[in-house]
C-alpha cells in the first residue's frame, strides 16, 4: 500500500494539471483569457456587452478579471469602421486595465472612440479596446 501510494499522488496530479490548470491559474492571477470567432458566438457565449463590435469582426480575443462582469480588453480582426450610432471619437483620459502579447505596442494615444463604457482604437488588422472608459468617455459616446 505505502507503494501504491506515491503512484497514486502522482496520477492526482497529473489530472489535475490536464483537466484544470487554466482554472487554477485563472484563480492565482484572478483574470482570464477568452477567444470567439465571431461576433453571434461571442453575444450568445460572453457575459458583458460589446455592441461597439462591427457584424464582420473575427478572431475576438478577450482578457478579463476571472469572474467576469470587470475590466477587460478586446482585440478583434476587421475591415470594418465602428458604427457611429455606437461610438465617437473623444480626448484619452482611460487606459486598459489589462496587458498581453497581442496588446498594441501604443494604447496611450491622444484620442479614442467612445463606444458605451469601452474605450477603442485602431489596430493594424482591426480594433482594440478596454472597459471601462472614464465617465468623461462615456459621455460622449452615442450608446450611451
Amino acid at each position: 500500500m505505502i507503494q501504491l501510494l506515491p503512484v497514486l499522488a502522482a496520477a492526482a496530479l497529473t489530472a489535475l494539471a490536464l483537466t484544470g490548470c487554466s482554472s487554477i491559474i485563472e484563480q492565482v492571477q484572478r483574470e482570464k483569457s477568452l477567444e470567439f470567432a465571431s461576433v453571434p458566438i461571442l453575444t450568445e457565449e460572453w457575459d458583458q456587452p460589446a455592441d461597439w463590435l462591427p457584424a464582420d469582426a473575427t478572431q475576438i480575443t478577450i482578457r478579463e478579471e476571472a469572474a467576469g462582469g470587470g475590466p477587460a480588453i478586446l482585440a478583434v480582426t476587421t475591415n470594418s469602421d465602428l458604427d457611429p450610432m455606437q461610438c465617437a471619437e473623444t480626448d484619452r483620459q482611460s487606459a486598459p486595465t489589462y496587458a498581453e502579447d497581442w496588446s498594441p505596442d501604443d494604447v496611450y494615444v491622444d484620442r479614442v472612440f467612445a463606444c458605451a463604457n469601452w474605450a477603442v482604437i485602431k489596430i493594424a488588422d482591426g480594433w482594440y479596446g478596454w472597459t471601462p472608459n472614464d465617465p468623461d468617455e462615456m459621455a460622449v459616446s452615442p450608446a450611451q
